[in-house]
């Protein structure tokens, strides 16, 4: 019985963090765009200031969708020629699905961008979640915990993608062009996709080297 235990502990929270998660982002979509939203938003926007203004872009460039498309496609391909190729394609499966996930809330529930100032940056779809703050979650997450799977590296990876992820999606707050919800819902949304897929993928991947 005493064996049992530590696997259930884990299990148990893999089953709160993931609930939390999806509370997370069911907060975010329901409760966005009001006062604490306007407030946060108008603190971080960085219209008046340009070094932050050419930071922010910086950062949201390592979120675009073209770059993380084909950083995906690139590491695929790269696995594929290092004798990895099943782990290549389940990570750019992962990756091109969650970014389809995203889309499909953006446009089934319609929130609109912010309007408290002026865009510093184009966009054309809709608002909720951030496609930037969700897209790169997975990719860098994902990536960072399929590549130091096994090694003492995997926590610093982790931590270090998340940090990444954090700058890019509150970049898009400071362009102006996100609720911070929209970014939350984003961050929420990405960390869940990558903790459902990537252990049942990784399971699955789990096979004798020679």
């Amino acid at each position: 019985m005493t064996e049992q235990q530590p696997p259930r502990r884990v299990q148990l929270r893999f089953i709160a963090l993931i609930t939390s998660l999806a509370a997370i982002w069911l907060v975010m979509l329901l409760g966005g765009t009001g006062t604490l939203d306007r407030t946060i938003y108008e603190a971080l926007y960085a219209g008046d200031r340009p070094a932050l203004a050419a930071i922010a872009h910086v950062l949201t460039a390592l979120g675009e969708p073209t770059v993380l498309i084909a950083a995906t496609v690139l590491c695929s391909l790269g696995l594929w020629y290092a004798g990895r190729g099943r782990l290549g394609l389940t990570l750019l499966a992962i990756a091109m699905l969650g970014r389809g996930a995203s889309e499909v809330q953006k446009y089934w529930i319609g929130r609109d961008r912010p309007d408290l100032e002026a865009h510093l940056v184009v966009v054309k779809t809709r608002s909720f979640p951030s496609g930037h703050a969700n897209s790169s979650m997975i990719f860098y997450l994902m990536v960072a915990l399929a590549l130091t799977s096994g090694t003492r590296w995997q926590r610093p990876a982790a931590v270090a993608a998340i940090l990444v992820s954090l700058m890019i999606g509150t970049s898009r707050v400071m362009l102006g062009v996100h609720w911070p919800s929209d970014v939350i819902g984003g961050w929420a949304f990405g960390l869940l996709w990558v903790m459902l897929t990537l252990r049942p993928a990784e399971r699955l991947l789990r096979v004798p080297r020679r």
